[in-house]
């Protein structure tokens, strides 16, 4: 019985619970139960269908495919002998199989699903194949255990060590050739492949000529069989290997122990106060980028010691600052910009409304872009293939995996509850042992990705926290409101609003100091921050930010177009503790001299009503290579730009204001330069999971029926292509593997001779035509079709089988 006679059974609950487990299958949906069980049996959807499973129901897979004969059915009998050390749990594991359908039929007659072999190899548990499929030598010694065993036991230490190497897996092995003299293998001209054979005195030639190894890699041409590349180890001689540890290795029914666990709370508060650092790091290394340009590689991101300068200004370590710079790329914060044909990295417009938005906010955008970036910041500093460092935001960063990886290991660390606190390498085991296929493999990406939701406060002392665990909820699509009947409540974002009553109140004062320091006890708000950012020079951050107020400060306040009674209504507005006399003898002095001096462009021109100040600065030896000369009592003129005429006389201790050439003020600002930059990623919904309420089951259950009777009608494609397709009406029929499907049309590219196709069109239909191939290459088949003479491009994704007409 086929997969599609096994749908054909189940009722619309059951089709339900079938498509709920596994949405893939409905994007887009199936034209009827048979291309259901087609797209059910694919390499791309079983592979989705595999990564959710955990190691112990894997393990039960490898014993389903071990237990099959030759008829490619599994008995419950055989099944039980494999799993015989954890049955009652194996009982639930298969039980899980059969819901997703990747195994079928009856419990004593069980089918595997097309596309499992495929996707899981041709080694189930690491076993390899039968004696009798790989030598009649290997297949005779297996036939009899007792010869078997002893053949085992023979075997030298060398060799034991080998058969054990293998029998752990893979069952598979490359040979060296045999020394020449000490020279290096010989290859033929133009033929890969090695003109000696296998070393006679290594252990693998010991072990092949006790036929406990079977050759497998033959050169082709080759002519002596002696002359093999590869070994495998047949079945029966890892198994018997096996035999302490079992069939299937060592099973872990329940997943690892984990470590102490923490009071919700404190994971909140220690989580919350790593967030707003993280906030913090990230505007001080973006103001770093501000006020100065980063000049990137020619082969693209950013050098080690510009990382290392932008480090030091916001007082992180390398790796945090690469993190940073990271996350805030991803969530269009900076960008590239070409300057004089050198590529540099700058803030983008968005960086000025994410620094004046609540501090919540700015870390929700900094987690999201986090949460979905396909790159892996833990890798820059490390070296790539060629020995060259990996730089932050280069191409070497990318990694499409990385979101999956961060996902599995939040996800583990969510699953083992509230306050739960394993530490980074348990959490990485315990993560292993629920998603293998994610994990497995990717263990150093999986440790920087909890290191970095350390660093940015999606975790705190280990434990996830309960506003990080929104970072697993996918996000409401925006076409569930089309009305927009929910308000602006539907528009908040949900990170930001449960991370903000965990947060410090932004406060709104500041404490003025004898020394001149100014301290924030707080979070500031959005209008203190650029108060103080132009009146005070930051000096250090943490739970209270520390400013100074020196001269540069309050002349740069002056310069934009504060007054002292401004600068001194701005200190006694803010601060909570007494104003000191030595600020305010600071703000009247620099505001006395401020603008007792103004220049213009003559080339530049300076005047001013206080004519032994003028004649102060034309005696000045300081100012001598301005070419300073008097053209009236109260005005001098230079030669030189305004611009260094301003910035001489304040180098010499002056204070200058420019003017226009209508002799008003002209106010000078902090000037900023932007990068173009697009709006930042949000957490979408998965599009290829989309969310199938009850509704929208009973809907696409309903159409897949109404196709199955319209498909039972049209059978025009041959029988043997149905069956290849899971479409026969009766009897079992094996699903045709996407390989031989392409092997099929290598060979009628070959022969230029036509096939029968199978595919899936667009709209999910599952379609039959007779074509003749014209070339296979690029993942896209060009054929002609004979009935109409018109020549089509199939994608080969979409091919389900092929059968030569």
């Amino acid at each position: 019985m086929s997969l599609a006679d096994v749908l054909r059974t189940l009722d619309d609950a059951g089709l339900a619970a079938l498509l709920r487990r596994r949405p893939d299958l409905v994007v887009p949906v199936p034209t009827d139960l048979a291309a259901l069980a087609a797209r059910a049996q694919t390499r791309h959807s079983t592979a989705r269908a595999l990564d959710t499973l955990d190691e112990f129901t894997l393990r039960v897979l490898d014993a389903v495919r071990l237990a099959r004969d030759a008829d490619g059915v599994a008995r419950a009998a055989a099944i039980a002998e494999y799993t015989a050390p954890a049955a009652a749990p194996a009982a639930a594991a298969l039980a899980t199989l059969r819901a997703g359908y990747l195994v079928y039929g009856p419990p004593d007659t069980l089918r595997v699903a097309g596309g499992v072999d495929e996707v899981c190899g041709p080694y189930p548990a690491g076993l390899g194949r039968p004696a009798v499929q790989l030598s009649a030598a290997a297949a005779t010694l297996a036939a009899d255990p007792a010869r078997l065993r002893r053949a085992v036991l023979a075997a030298p230490p060398p060799a034991r060590a080998v058969l054990e190497r293998l029998a752990a897996g893979p069952p598979v092995g490359t040979v060296s050739a045999a020394a020449d003299n000490g020279r290096p293998e010989r290859r033929s001209g133009g033929r890969r492949g090695r003109e000696s054979g296998p070393d006679p005195d290594s252990p693998v030639v010991w072990l092949v000529d006790a036929h406990l190894l079977a050759p497998t890699g033959v050169p082709a041409g080759a002519g002596d069989p002696a002359r093999y590349e590869s070994v495998e180890l047949p079945r029966e001689v890892g198994l018997l290997l096996r035999r302490d540890t079992g069939a299937l290795g060592p099973l872990r029914p329940t997943p690892p122990p984990v470590g102490p666990t923490r009071e919700q709370g404190q994971a909140d508060a220690a989580g919350a106060g790593q967030a707003m650092e993280a906030v913090r790091q990230a505007d001080a290394l973006l103001a770093a980028l501000a006020a100065e340009q980063v000049v990137l590689l020619r082969t693209g991101g950013v050098g080690v010691q510009p990382l290392r300068r932008l480090a030091r200004a916001a007082g992180v370590d390398e790796p945090t600052a690469a993190l940073l710079l990271e996350v805030c790329a991803a969530a269009g914060l900076v960008a590239e910009v070409e300057s004089q044909s050198v590529p540099g990295l700058l803030p983008t417009p968005r960086y000025d409304t994410w620094r004046v938005s609540p501090l919540a906010a700015r870390w929700s955008a900094l987690a999201d872009a986090w949460w979905v970036m396909p790159r892996q910041p833990g890798l820059v500093g490390s070296r790539d293939d060629r020995d060259r460092p990996v730089n932050a935001l280069a191409a070497e960063v990318e990694r499409s995996g990385a979101p999956v990886v961060r996902r599995a290991v939040l996800a583990a660390l969510a699953a083992l509850g509230d306050g739960a606190a394993p530490g980074d390498e348990a959490l990485v085991d315990h993560a292993a042992w629920r998603w293998p296929r994610r994990v497995l493999g990717r263990e150093a990406a999986a440790r920087q990705a909890a290191a970095e939701a350390a660093r940015l406060g999606v975790t705190g002392r280990g434990a996830l926290t309960s506003y990080g665990r929104l970072l697993l909820t996918p996000v409401e699509p925006a076409d569930e409101d089309p009305l927009g009947v929910r308000g602006a409540a539907a528009a908040l974002d949900p990170l930001a609003v449960a991370l903000d009553p965990l947060l410090p109140a932004p406060v709104d004062h500041v404490l003025l100091q004898a020394d001149l320091t100014v301290v924030v006890p707080g979070p500031p708000e959005p209008t203190l921050a650029a108060e103080l950012e132009l009146a005070a020079d930051h000096e250090s951050g943490g739970g209270a930010d520390v400013y100074r107020v020196t001269e540069a400060s309050v002349r740069r306040a002056l310069d934009a177009g504060y007054t002292t009674d401004d600068l001194h209504g701005l200190f006694g507005r803010r601060s909570r503790t007494p104003v000191p006399q030595t600020l305010t003898y600071l703000v009247d002095d620099l505001g006395r001299r401020h603008g007792g001096l103004r220049a213009g462009s003559a080339a530049a021109y300076l005047r001013s009503d206080d004519e032994a100040l003028l004649a102060e600065a034309a005696a000045d030896r300081r100012l001598a290579p301005l070419a300073l000369r008097r053209l009236a009592a109260t005005v001098l003129v230079s030669p030189f730009p305004q611009a260094r005429l301003v910035q001489a006389l304040r180098d010499a201790g002056y204070a200058p204001v420019p003017e226009d050439a209508a002799g008003a003020a002209v106010l000078a600002s902090p000037r900023t330069r932007r990068a173009p930059g697009g709006a930042a990623p949000r957490r979408p919904v998965n599009p290829a999971v989309p969310a199938l309420t009850d509704v929208r089951l009973a809907g696409i259950v309903d159409q897949l029926r109404r196709g199955e009777a319209r498909a039972s009608t049209i059978r025009r494609a041959p029988a043997a292509l149905r069956a290849a397709q899971g479409q026969v009406d009766s009897g079992p029929a094996a699903v045709q593997s996407h390989t031989e499907a392409i092997a099929v049309l290598q060979q009628a590219v070959r022969d230029r001779r036509p096939v029968w196709v199978g595919y899936v069109d667009p709209h999910g239909a599952t379609l039959s035509r007779l074509l003749l191939p014209v070339s296979l290459a690029a993942g896209y088949l060009r054929a002609e079709d004979e009935r109409t003479e018109t020549l089509h491009t199939f994608a080969l994704h979409r091919i389900t089988a092929a059968v030569p007409a």
